[in-house]
């Protein structure tokens, strides 16, 4: 069995410590995974965020993002894994962290070298020109908001049928490729290309320290110490055993 112990033992002595994330570290702060039991595509249609049906149906697809992405999402606050992630950063620890959530918990929580996968909530773009808004100076009462230039704002997200932005996808694959050990937090491992980064920091020689509450696609093939607890749980006796 692994041992809080044994994670921290890797994570002081670790050269390049890296974080991989998924929705499992934002649960506790309130926001739903995506998939699984209570998950968000249980109780409402994906297809309002395939890039397609976005171009062709702005206000119907703006009416459903807003009930989820920019309501509760929105009003979401950090929980002690997103803070001790912080914290390990700061004590030089961590190098970054990997993301797939678009909820900026991380940022909110003071990490700084943080690599959205999947993009953010908190900003968005013209299709046409280009401009870039903070979300909070937009009024997401008008359904859809518009650009100065006339065109539907799009949040900064990655739709289904959107490829990943190649500069985040360059900086991620640097960061699991530096790690000598790498934390994968709350995901399942099932979305391509994400779940490929942990497999490509085993194949680098990194150590993996898993914290999942569900065995996932790493915990038998590339996880070196397996966690099944909830992240804040685990974090918090990290931090203690860490601090001493």
């Amino acid at each position: 069995m692994s041992t809080i112990q044994q994670a921290s033992d890797l994570i002081k002595n670790a050269r390049f410590g890296v974080a991989f994330t998924g929705a499992g570290v934002s649960v506790e702060s309130g926001i739903p995974p995506f998939t699984g039991k209570g998950g968000l595509w249980t109780q409402y249609d994906p297809k309002f965020i395939e890039i397609n049906f976005f171009y062709e149906h702005p206000r119907e697809s703006w009416q459903e993002m807003k009930k989820i992405f920019f309501s509760s999402m929105g009003e979401a606050r950090p929980n002690k894994a997103h803070l001790v992630l912080a914290d390990l950063e700061q004590k030089g620890l961590l190098k970054g962290v990997i993301t797939q959530n678009i909820d900026g918990l991380h940022q909110a929580a003071g990490s700084k070298n943080v690599q959205e996968f999947h993009g953010t909530i908190h900003t968005l773009s013209c299709p046409r020109c280009l401009r870039k808004y903070q979300t909070e100076d937009v009024n997401l009462d008008e359904i859809p908001p518009v650009c100065f230039c006339g065109t539907v704002l799009k949040p900064d997200f990655v739709f289904y049928g959107e490829g990943i932005n190649p500069r985040v996808y360059a900086a991620s694959e640097e960061l699991a490729a530096q790690a000598d050990v790498m934390l994968v937090v709350g995901t399942a491992g099932q979305v391509m290309p994400a779940c490929s980064l942990p497999l490509a920091a085993k194949e680098n020689g990194a150590k993996i320290i898993e914290v999942n509450t569900l065995k996932s696609a790493y915990t038998d093939s590339v996880s070196d110490l397996y966690f099944p607890m909830k992240a804040t749980e685990f974090f918090t006796a990290l931090k203690k055993e860490i601090n001493g």
